[in-house]
């Protein structure tokens, strides 16, 4: 039987509980999600009566934590439909996913070859080609946007060449809300010979994902932002691309064998995780991939889907609001503005004043603010478990907003 959204915010904690009098009104889904009991749950009973190192002993609690680590990475397999677990690297998040493939390519790039990006880029798949180009001398060459926000694929497909050895691409932008078609993409640089990393963070919760049917070479995302504990997040790889790179971090459970004066490293995904990992954040990800595959993606888009369409328009009508959102239906479940004449961080607090949760900022996509000619915008982002009656009880909020800063009538 299909849950109702009411019964699906049942099992959130965070969703009963009341801030000085006022129901709480969580809005800021793209920063990271609230936690199902059901998580909460899987992480207590790890630390209660499951707690060991993995992969270090052959006692009861050292097997169950390799059991829950190493099951979770088979949840992830079958969850990105990937074609082996090796393929799976475990971090504490995407930026660090990101970084990995960074510092493994340091040896791959040479003077004058390129690095693609969208300007829609988050700091983390741009900051970290920043230093890539620094390093090696490669140069960055960015795709910008249409009058709708989607991707200009006319300008890639003119601009990618041979030169273009990695294209790092969002797969779907935390301000603007496009959803880039990222299969075209990887098409269109595989045909010219380029690497596509893709950036999941914020569609891995949202859209079922299939990394064989997209044919990435690489795809990062956190947890904490698809239910998880913070501290988890994953990169895959196509296996004989990780297989060439080096290890990113040196330390304990990455090596095969080490003499005095050298070293000789583990096969993926060992290779790339040194050290004692964060084994209740990693069963916290299983639990939550066992919700949202439990809910259904296609019930989750058509919840989401709705209350995005429904508060889109309903911004529409308020002449004070400016929205930098992409009309195409096909986007996630992301509204960034501005109210006239006033600045986003004002606008953020007097709405928490009210119980709602937004965010205001450049939400770590500053290079997209600058082109979109704004230094800050609000966002507000919708889950599943958000109501039509979350969204109308905002919209009124923000026309108090205007008379509490004396901005009209």
């Amino acid at each position: 039987m299909t849950k109702t959204v009411l019964d699906i915010r049942k099992d959130f904690p965070y969703l009963n509980e009341e801030k000085v009098g006022k129901k709480v009104i969580y809005l800021d889904n793209a920063a990271t999600s609230q936690k199902p009991q059901a998580v909460i749950d899987t992480i207590t009973n790890y630390y209660s009566y499951q707690n060991g190192s993995p992969h270090r002993g052959s006692h009861y609690l050292s097997m169950s934590a390799t059991e829950i680590y190493e099951g979770t990475r088979k949840k992830v397999k079958n969850f990105l439909n990937s074609k082996r677990t090796t393929e799976i690297i475990f971090t504490k998040n995407a930026s660090e996913a990101l970084n990995l493939v960074a510092y493994c390519y340091l040896n791959k790039l040479k003077k004058d070859d390129e690095i693609m990006l969208s300007i829609m880029e988050h700091h983390s798949n741009l900051c970290t080609w920043q230093f890539l180009k620094e390093k090696t001398g490669a140069k960055l060459k960015y795709i910008y946007l249409d009058d709708n926000f989607q991707l200009d694929m006319k300008s890639f497909e003119e601009k990618i060449s041979d030169k273009v050895k990695l294209v790092c691409i969002t797969a779907a932008s935390n301000v603007v809300a496009t959803m880039p078609d990222i299969k075209k993409v990887i098409e269109i640089a595989h045909k010219n010979g380029a690497k596509v990393l893709v950036d999941a963070s914020q569609i891995v919760a949202h859209k079922k994902l299939d990394v064989q049917d997209l044919d990435a070479d690489f795809l990062a995302f956190s947890g904490h932002k698809m239910l998880s504990a913070m501290g988890v997040g994953v990169l895959y790889g196509k296996f004989d691309l990780l297989k060439e790179m080096d290890p990113f971090l040196y330390g304990g459970d990455m090596i095969e064998y080490v003499y005095e004066d050298y070293s000789t490293y583990l096969l993926p995904a060992g290779r790339f995780e040194a050290g004692t990992q964060n084994v209740g954040a990693v069963a916290s990800l299983g639990s939550a991939i066992d919700y949202l595959e439990e809910l259904g993606f296609d019930y989750i888009e058509k919840l989401e889907g709705e209350l995005m369409n429904f508060a889109f328009e309903e911004m529409k009508k308020l002449d004070f609001i400016k929205t930098y959102t992409t009309k195409d239906k096909n986007r996630c479940p992301v509204i960034a503005f501005n109210v006239k004449d006033a600045h986003p961080h004002d606008v953020s607090s007097i709405l928490d004043s009210f119980g709602i949760a937004i965010r205001s900022g450049h939400h770590c996509a500053e290079p997209l603010h600058r082109y979109l000619n704004e230094n800050a915008t609000c966002r507000v982002s919708f889950s599943f478990y958000n109501t039509k009656e979350e969204v109308e009880y905002f919209i009124d909020k923000l026309k108090e907003v205007r008379r509490i800063l004396h901005l009209g009538h």
